[in-house]
């Protein structure tokens, strides 16, 4: 995709390196996105996927390297500052969920709309693009583990994110209904251009992307453009 010379990148991570201990989970991670730009990141369990986006997310801090997003560099922002930006830009999809369980499904779903203070009638639209149109007055205690994780998408997405996240977003899902998911995400990507990672171990999954990335021990090893728009 081509993008104007003053339009910053969407996501910038230059030479990211994470340790826990004397375990180096990333080193010498680079990955730029631009608007629009879809991908797919997989690799062997334990190679610090899920690392990856939890620090793009602001969830945990880099050693070192250079964290921007839409040309912020978050690793020089005040906390409050960090939790705005995040608030406004980012979506996740978690593999856990994270639901609140004292809030209703509508709730959840219009969190992100309440703190951003944009109309929540999109949360209702959202819950019926995900199957769930007549459950926005149960709580998370009363859904299955698929139920669940379809609110969380629908969370997610609600308030147009610029950088979406999404950790084994179809996971809990039957065939069927990740193919559902996989084809809303695809859409709400391309509507509102945002740029966006799936972390994935599906190759179902990652061939709905525009390109796949596989993390390795030293890094982004290597991007395979997806020959097919299927999905």
């Amino acid at each position: 995709m081509m993008r104007s010379s003053e339009e910053p990148l969407a996501l910038d991570c230059r030479r990211l390196r994470k340790a826990y201990g004397a375990r180096t989970v990333l080193r010498r991670v680079d990955l730029q996105l631009q608007r629009g730009e879809y991908v797919a990141i997989m690799g062997e369990s334990g190679v610090g996927k899920s690392t990856l986006l939890n620090l793009i997310a602001g969830l945990d801090q880099a050693d070192e390297g250079e964290l921007l997003i839409d040309g912020v560099a978050v690793h020089n922002l005040k906390d409050e500052q960090a939790t705005l930006l995040r608030r406004q830009k980012l979506g996740f999809i978690f593999q856990a969920f994270h639901l609140l369980p004292h809030l209703s499904v509508l709730h959840n779903v219009a969190l992100p709309l309440i703190l951003n203070q944009l109309p929540q009638q999109r949360a209702r639209d959202m819950l019926k693009a995900v199957g769930l149109s007549g459950r926005e007055n149960d709580f998370p205690r009363q859904l299955s583990g698929g139920e669940m994780q379809r609110v969380a998408i629908a969370r997610a997405l609600v308030h147009r994110p610029r950088l979406l996240l999404a950790d084994e977003p179809t996971g809990n899902l039957d065939p069927d209904t990740a193919s559902e998911i996989l084809q809303l995400l695809k859409h709400e990507i391309r509507s509102s251009e945002a740029a966006a990672i799936i972390v994935t171990h599906s190759p179902v999954a990652a061939a709905t992307t525009d390109s796949i990335l596989t993390l390795t021990r030293d890094g982004l090893a290597s991007t395979l453009p997806n020959a097919s728009d299927q999905l």
